[in-house]
């Protein structure tokens, strides 16, 4: 499939491997990422309890390694891993944030470039 791959922040091969190539579950994984990153990232506070930021940051990092987005899953695993001063999860949530923009960003343009497949009579 031809992609428009704009940060190689999600490696789309990996996940459509571990889909076995079945297109319509790799769409349906993707927008669940979208939805549960945007849930997960919220919970990311630097003021929070060691145990909600450890659990957000831990599930955010599951959940990217599952879809193939391992820069992400690397920024959260370092969230996962500081400690309980507001100044260093500050810095790694941004590392997060930035992360996962790429990684939604690339995922916007796989979505989209699957709707055009569709609208082609090609997906």
């Amino acid at each position: 499939m031809a992609r428009r791959d704009l940060t190689g922040a999600v490696d789309f091969g990996h996940l459509e491997t571990y889909a076995g190539g079945d297109m319509a579950l790799v769409e349906e994984v993707l927008e669940l990422f979208r939805e549960q990153a945007a849930m997960w990232v919220r919970l990311l506070d630097p003021h929070a309890a060691a145990e909600a930021w450890r659990d957000a940051a831990h599930t955010l990092k599951g959940s990217a390694r599952g879809i193939g987005a391992f820069a992400l899953a690397d920024a959260c695993e370092a969230a996962e891993l500081a400690g309980a001063g507001a100044g260093e999860r500050t810095v790694r949530v941004e590392r997060v944030k930035d992360a996962l923009a790429l990684a939604l960003a690339d995922i916007a343009a796989w979505l989209h470039e699957r709707e055009l497949q569709r609208i082609r009579g090609r997906g």
